[in-house]
C-alpha cells in the first residue's frame, strides 16, 4: 500500500523548506519571493519504521489575486481527494490571513488527518503568537521550524501514525499489480487495450488523453493480475494544469502500488529524459520493470536494429541494465502477450525467497575466491548472508567491518546474486552488517 502525504498552504510559509527537512534532500528551490515552486516536487520520507511519500503543492502565480487564490484552491482540492494526509503550513510571522482561513475552511470538511503546522517558530516568543493559528478550527498545533528542524519530529511521530493500516489488503491487493507507464502517447492505452481485447480505455493521438489510473482486471490463459493503465507522466515544466497534477499523483501512487511496471518508449523518439527519469522513480521504489519498445512496427529497421537498439538502452539504463527489453507494436498486437510472460517472470523473480543454507554455500564461495580488499591496514571477513524480509529482494551480509567495504565490491556481489539466481527487472538491495 502506497501512503501519501500532501504539504499544501498558501505561498511562502516554508512548504519548499519543510519538504526538503522530511525527505533529507534540497530538491525543492526555497527563496524568500512568494510562488517559487509552480512544479510539483515528490520525495520519500522515512519514520519509525515506515516509509511514505510526500508532494509539496507550489503555488501558482499567474496574474491577478483571483486566480492565484483560485490555483490554491485547487491544488488544496486535489491534495484532500488523493492524499492518505494533509500537512497545512502557516506562518507565525504573519499570523492568520484570508488565504489561510480559505483553506481551513476546505480542510475542515474532508474527513482525513489534518495537520496544522505553525512555521517559523524558532524563539519561545514566537510560540506565543502561535495560538492565534486555533481560530482555524483544525485542532492541535504542531509548532516546528523548518529552517532547524525543532518540532518536526514530534510532528512525524504522530503523522506515521495517521496513515491506514499498511496490513489490511483486500483480494483486489493480494493480486499482482501490473503498471503500464511511460511518458504521455506511447500507447500505454493501446497496449492495454491489445491485452484485453477489447476497447476498455479511450484512446486517441492527442498526449493526455489518460487523466485517471484505471485498474483492468486480467483473468486469462491461466493468469490472474491487475493492470493498471496510468495518465502519462510529462516533464515537470509541462505539469501546469490542476488536471494535470491529478494526474501525476495518481502515475507516483500507481507505481508505488504496483509489483511489476511495465516502461513503454516510444521507438520512434527513443530514450528521452523522462523515460529516465520513470525508470529512476521505478528503481526508487524497488519495483520489477520491463522495458517496451513500441511502435516497432512503424519503426526504420535494418539488419542489427533491435540488437543495437538493445545495447543502447542498456547502456543508458547502466548500472542497472538486467532489464527484459520486448519491441512491440500495442496496434498491432505484436508480441505483446511475451511482454505480459516476461513482466510475470520478473514478478516471481522479485517475489522469490531463497535460503540462508543456499546463499551461504554460494555466496561465500564467491567472496572466498574474491575477498574484499582491505582498507587502511583492515581486513574484512564476510561470515554470513541471509534475505531480509522486505517486500523487494534484500540481503544482509554480515561481516567484521562493515564500513570499510567499498561501493566497487558491493557492485561485485550484486553481479554475483544476479549471475547464479534470476533477478532480471528486478533491483537488489544489499545492505553490511556488523556481525
Amino acid at each position: 500500500m502506497s501512503n501519501i502525504a500532501a504539504i499544501v498552504g498558501r505561498p511562502n510559509v516554508g512548504k519548499s523548506t519543510l519538504f526538503n527537512r522530511l525527505t533529507g534532500q534540497k530538491k525543492a528551490i526555497v527563496h524568500k519571493s512568494s510562488g517559487v515552486t509552480r512544479d510539483r516536487h515528490y520525495g520519500k520520507s522515512f519514520w519509525n519504521g515506515k516509509e511514505f511519500s510526500l508532494i509539496d503543492t507550489g503555488g501558482y502565480i499567474k496574474g491577478s489575486d483571483d486566480v492565484f487564490e483560485d490555483e490554491i484552491r485547487k491544488q488544496v482540492i486535489l491534495a484532500i481527494e488523493e492524499a492518505d494526509v494533509i500537512l497545512f503550513v502557516v506562518d507565525v510571522t504573519t499570523g492568520v490571513t484570508d488565504l489561510d482561513d480559505i483553506v481551513a475552511t476546505m480542510l475542515q470538511r474532508t474527513k482525513k488527518p489534518v495537520f496544522a503546522i505553525v512555521n517559523k517558530v524558532d524563539n519561545s516568543d514566537l510560540q506565543y503568537y502561535s495560538y492565534v493559528f486555533y481560530s482555524l478550527g483544525l485542532g492541535d498545533l504542531y509548532n516546528i521550524s523548518s529552517i532547524n528542524g525543532s518540532g518536526t519530529g514530534d510532528l512525524l511521530d504522530e503523522v506515521v501514525k495517521a496513515f491506514p493500516d499498511e496490513n489490511i489488503e483486500d483480494e483486489e491487493e493480494r493480486l499482482p499489480h501490473f503498471a503500464v507507464v511511460g511518458r504521455p502517447n506511447v500507447g500505454k492505452s493501446s497496449l492495454i487495450n491489445s491485452l484485453i481485447g477489447k476497447e476498455r480505455n479511450i484512446v486517441t493521438p492527442f498526449s493526455g488523453t489518460t487523466r485517471d489510473s484505471i485498474d483492468t482486471y486480467y483473468k486469462k490463459f491461466g493468469h490472474n493480475f491487475v493492470l493498471i493503465d496510468t495518465a502519462g507522466l510529462r516533464k515537470k515544466t509541462k505539469v501546469n494544469q490542476d488536471i494535470e497534477f491529478y494526474s501525476v499523483m495518481r502515475s507516483v501512487r500507481s507505481i508505488e502500488s504496483a509489483d511489476v511496471c511495465l516502461l513503454l518508449i516510444d521507438a520512434s523518439t527513443g530514450v528521452e529524459t523522462q523515460d529516465m527519469n520513470i525508470f529512476k522513480l521505478i528503481k526508487k521504489n524497488r519495483k520489477g520493470v520491463v522495458v517496451l519498445i513500441n511502435k516497432w512496427d512503424i519503426a526504420k529497421k535494418k539488419t542489427n536494429t533491435i540488437k543495437e537498439y538493445t545495447e543502447k538502452i542498456k547502456k543508458k539504463l547502466a548500472p542497472f541494465n538486467d532489464v527484459p527489453i520486448v519491441f512491440i507494436s500495442a496496434l498491432t498486437k505484436q508480441r505483446v502477450f511475451k511482454a505480459l510472460e516476461m513482466a510475470i517472470d520478473v514478478y516471481k523473480n522479485r517475489t522469490q525467497k531463497i535460503s540462508s543454507s543456499i546463499l551461504n554455500d554460494v555466496m561465500l564461495k564467491e567472496i572466498e575466491n574474491y575477498p574484499p580488499p582491505a582498507l587502511k591496514g583492515k581486513y574484512i571477513k564476510i561470515k554470513y548472508v541471509t534475505q531480509l524480509p522486505t517486500h523487494a529482494p534484500s540481503y544482509a551480509f554480515f561481516c567484521n567491518n562493515p564500513k570499510y567495504i567499498k561501493e566497487s565490491y558491493k557492485r561485485y556481489l550484486e553481479n554475483k546474486l544476479r549471475l547464479h539466481f534470476n533477478f532480471s527487472g528486478v533491483p537488489i538491495q544489499i545492505f553490511f552488517r556488523q556481525k
